[in-house]
């Protein structure tokens, strides 16, 4: 399993939330297509909407990641990254898809790539690690760095304590 970097794993895990929102409870998949359908139409269209997770979200059913293990080591940096590299790791299984994703990447190369991560990651949530920022793995990761930098044992010299000269200070 590999770390990715943070801002990736919060998009994957808010396209989920956005997917589940969606669907609703129960599950209405014809509201679902519908919104995605509309998506992609705006997108083909040319309306500039800057939202890593709307376009991941209209994309997500409908790529095929043909190279997973080049699109995870994408994922380790976020504002960096190769659009190119990135566009040639996926196909879409459906024309308005490609259409939208194609004039996306025309427009806003640095966005078609971010949505295609953040849609792969959400896809194989099971590939990548989330960084650990709980209470106790900071702890964790502070008591290994302090290895008895202040505990003192009995037998431990303790000379370097106190004054060399004792009580002739006066």
């Amino acid at each position: 399993m590999r770390r990715i970097h943070p801002e990736f794993a919060y998009q994957s895990r808010e396209l989920g939330v956005q997917i589940e929102d969606t669907l609703g409870e129960p599950p209405d998949r014809k509201n679902y297509a519908k919104v995605v359908k509309s998506l992609i139409g705006e997108f083909t269209k040319g309306t500039e909407i800057d939202d890593v997770n709307l376009l991941s979200f209209a994309l997500v059913e409908y790529l095929i990641f043909v190279d997973p293990a080049g699109l995870l080591a994408q994922s380790k940096q976020y504002d960096l990254g190769d659009a190119g590299k990135a566009l040639k790791m996926v196909a879409c299984n459906d024309e308005d898809a490609t259409k939208a994703l194609s004039h996306v990447f025309n427009q806003n190369p640095e966005l078609a790539r971010k949505a295609i991560i953040t849609a792969f990651l959400f896809k194989n949530n099971h590939r990548w690690l989330d960084e650990d920022n709980s209470l106790d793995s900071l702890k964790k990761e502070e008591d290994e760095g302090d290895e008895d930098e202040d505990e003192l044992t009995s037998g431990q010299d303790f000379e370097h304590l106190f004054d060399s000269r004792g009580d002739d200070n006066v």
